[in-house]
C-alpha cells in the first residue's frame, strides 16, 4: 500500500521513539513491523507473533469513535491494542516498553 509506505517515511516524532525502542526485535526479540496494512486499516505497529497492534496517538484521538470502530475490528481478528498517548511515548519510554512487555508476558 503505497499510503503505508509514505507514512513510513513521514513519522510524528512519538512514533520514531517508539520504532527505535521496538525495531530489530530489540524489544525482548519481538518482531514489529511499522506503518502495515491490516485488513482495511493501517496500523502504527505490529507483531504479528504476539497478535500486538500498538498506536501512538495525538490530540485528534481522544474520543474518537473512528478508533473505538478501528479497535473492535482488530479484536474481532483476535488482536490486542494497546494505544499510547504521543506524550506518554516522549516523556516515559521506559513505563511505555514496561506496558508492552507485561501484555505480551515476556515479563
Amino acid at each position: 500500500m503505497d499510503f503505508a509506505k509514505d507514512m513510513r517515511h513521514e513519522p510524528t516524532k512519538a512514533e520514531n521513539l517508539l520504532w527505535q525502542m521496538l525495531r530489530g526485535k530489540k524489544l525482548e526479540g519481538m518482531k514489529f513491523r511499522r506503518q502495515e496494512p491490516l485488513g482495511p486499516y493501517i496500523v502504527d505497529f505490529l507483531c504479528h507473533d504476539h497478535k500486538l497492534i500498538i498506536e501512538a496517538d495525538g490530540n485528534q484521538h481522544a474520543q474518537s469513535a473512528s478508533d473505538i470502530d478501528r479497535d473492535s475490528y482488530f479484536e474481532s481478528q483476535g488482536y490486542r491494542v494497546l494505544r499510547f498517548w504521543n506524550d506518554e511515548i516522549e516523556n516515559d519510554c521506559d513505563a511505555v516498553a514496561q506496558k508492552i512487555l507485561r501484555e505480551t508476558n515476556v515479563i
